[in-house]
């Protein structure tokens, strides 16, 4: 039934604010039969026997059931001595709990004011309930002032009484009587004892030990670290060895300074523009006739052909068509000297008309008549007895072989750093190029106009040829090996950088290449970050640095702890950080890497290598 009924009721959550007088209004001013009251959390006015019965009291004079909605064991107590009923959420049907001893206590114990010395029972409770409102809430006001001190009291010792409560249990089983703390014995234990009372410092305590063991462990165990500073100033020496190349690789042979010549090719289309020098008369040629004769004593013909060539003060003509002069022998009328005396002595005179066209144009082809300065390849004589005429001069510009001779050589040089550059960005990084070996041929240029063609007046001809740039290359890690191998050393020593090696002479012989592997490296003592940790791990940082002081060739030693508590060195290596700084006879810092670091790339690069030549022979197998 109360089930049913708690589902038509008026929840009402009581605010920690809230005190008597607010609740015993609420409960007066809800228009529902049934109340549900929400206590709050640490809600001190329900720690009160005198408000329990209060709010009991306002509920039966208002007509009301009032039910208390808490699992709170010290309000439940109090709830069963005022015949309240309670449930633990508003799901669940409310009961009546059942009256047990400290039930029992509670109904008849009295509250004590502190502030007043004012005493309130049962009694007062009851001329309250029998008087007025007003008078009770009057009352219930005082009253809620004068247990407000006493709340603080009661939550603490609510708290008590959970962790007291088996004890409590057990206490009335055995019909023990009195208070709860009463009810437990003695440990006899005084340290126990202690604690108990002073549970918070107990605990404080506890966490201050924990907290200084823990700060000691990381002060000597965990944090100490320690930084080494080690300076190394270096020696120079210089390296000079004759070496050979060659371009089969099969014939690598690095122990004996023999290297694989890696050759890199570079074909580029390349156009340069060029003045033509040549000039040439494009005129008008100059024509007319000349003469032609020779003397017969006997019968015969001198015949004078087509395209010979005539002369005249180095002008050459050439003849447009041919005669042929001849004479029978008889016809003594045919003979020009005919009737003189010369005639039976010279033979007889024939002469005969070629007409001519100069071999080149130009106004210099018109010459005048003239009987004297002809020449001819033809077995006459010959004269002018008409000026030539007609030549004309008119120049242009024209592209002549030498003109293309000049421009190929230029072609050649003038592109030779770009062809370079780009033959340094395909070669590996790993690679020593021999800038000796650089060589750049320009191909069948093509010229265009061509030769002995017109250039025309502001513009220039082109020349485009194929360029072909090529360079040698061998594998600067084998040359950095092989100068490893030829220095000797002292067992303390070791190299720690070889500047910038290079070839010097390269040149081609009958059996190969040749030329002088030159450079310069630094020595000094041999240490690297892995040996000095072993050296000084677990030591006194004083000791560490005598030791390192010690070394020939170490200059400086600096030692910085983590902490100032921190005397030692660390005995793990990975706290301990080395910073070698090599310096050469200058001063100047080397930037290197350590040994350790080296034979770590040196694996990566065994590997590389393995891995190209598996893909090598695996393309040569599908093949």
């Amino acid at each position: 039934m109360w089930y049913i009924l708690i589902m038509n009721k008026d929840v009402i959550y009581v605010e920690p604010e809230d005190d008597i007088t607010d609740i015993i209004l609420k409960i007066e001013n809800s228009k529902e039969k049934i109340i549900a009251l929400v206590p709050p959390k640490k809600a001190g006015v329900f720690r009160s026997v005198v408000n329990i019965k209060l709010i009991a009291k306002s509920g039966a004079t208002s007509g009301k059931k009032v039910v208390l909605v808490t699992v709170d064991p010290s309000i439940v107590r109090l709830a069963a001595a005022a015949r309240i009923p309670v449930t633990k959420n508003l799901q669940t049907a409310p009961t009546i709990p059942e009256i047990t001893a400290d039930a029992e206590t509670a109904k008849s114990e009295t509250l004590v004011e502190e502030s007043d010395g004012t005493v309130e029972t049962e009694k007062d409770v009851e001329e309250l309930e029998g008087g007025d409102k007003d008078a009770v809430k009057g009352k219930a006001s005082e009253t809620e002032k004068d247990t407000e001190a006493s709340v603080k009291a009661s939550e603490d010792e609510d708290d008590e009484d959970k962790d007291d409560e088996e004890e409590e249990d057990d206490a009335k089983k055995k019909g023990k009587k009195g208070s709860r703390k009463g009810a437990t014995k003695p440990s006899g234990n005084k340290i126990v004892e202690w604690i108990k009372e002073h549970k918070k410092l107990a605990i404080g305590s506890g966490i201050g030990i924990v907290a200084l063991i823990i700060l000691l462990v990381w002060a000597f165990a965990i944090a100490p670290a320690a930084t080494v500073t080690v300076g190394v100033r270096t020696t120079t020496n210089s390296f000079s060895e004759n070496v050979t190349f060659t371009d089969k690789m099969t014939d690598e042979n690095v122990e004996e300074g023999k290297f694989y010549l890696e050759e890199k090719k570079l074909e580029t289309v390349q156009e340069v523009e060029f003045e033509a020098t040549g000039k040439k008369n494009v005129g008008e040629k100059a024509t007319g006739e000349v003469v032609v004769y020779t003397y017969f004593k006997d019968k015969g013909s001198v015949p004078v052909g087509a395209g010979s060539k005539f002369t005249f003060s180095g002008m050459s003509f050439i003849a447009d068509s041919g005669v042929t002069l001849s004479w029978d022998g008889e016809d003594v009328k045919a003979c020009e000297n005919n009737g003189e005396a010369s005639a039976i002595t010279s033979g007889c005179l024939i002469y005969g008309r070629v007409k001519v066209t100069a071999e080149e144009p130009g106004s210099k082809y018109n010459v005048a008549p003239s009987n004297t300065g002809w020449n001819t390849t033809a077995s006459v004589g010959v004269y002018s007895d008409k000026a030539m005429a007609g030549g004309t001069d008119k120049m242009i510009s024209i592209v002549q072989q030498s003109d293309i001779d000049k421009a190929k050589e230029a072609l050649s040089a003038a592109n030779e750093n770009e062809n370079k550059a780009k033959l340094f960005e395909v070669i590996s990084d790993d690679a020593l190029v021999i800038n000796s070996s650089f060589e750049q041929k320009t191909g069948d240029a093509i010229s265009t106009p061509g030769v002995g063609e017109e250039v025309k007046d502001g513009e220039k001809a082109k020349l485009k040829a194929i360029t072909t740039a090529k360079i040698d290359s061998i594998d600067e890690t084998k040359v950095i090996e092989y100068i490893t191998k030829k220095v000797q050393l002292a067992d303390d020593q070791k190299i720690y950088d070889i500047k910038d090696p290079f070839i010097e002479s390269f040149s081609k012989t009958d059996s190969g290449y040749t030329g002088k592997l030159k450079t310069t490296y630094l020595t000094g003592p041999k240490l690297s970050v892995s040996s000095i940790v072993d050296m000084i791990r677990g030591k006194g940082v004083g000791d560490a640095q005598h030791l390192l002081k010690d070394i020939d060739g170490v200059t400086d030693v600096k030692i910085d702890t983590s902490f100032p508590w921190v005397m030692a060195i660390p005995g793990d290596s990975n706290k301990i950080t080395v910073n070698l700084e090599v310096k050469d006879q200058e001063g100047n810092k080397v930037e290197q890497k350590d040994d350790d670091e080296k034979k770590e790339e040196s694996k990566d690069d065994s590997k590389d290598e393995k891995k190209s030549d598996e893909k090598q022979e695996s393309e040569k197998d599908n093949k």
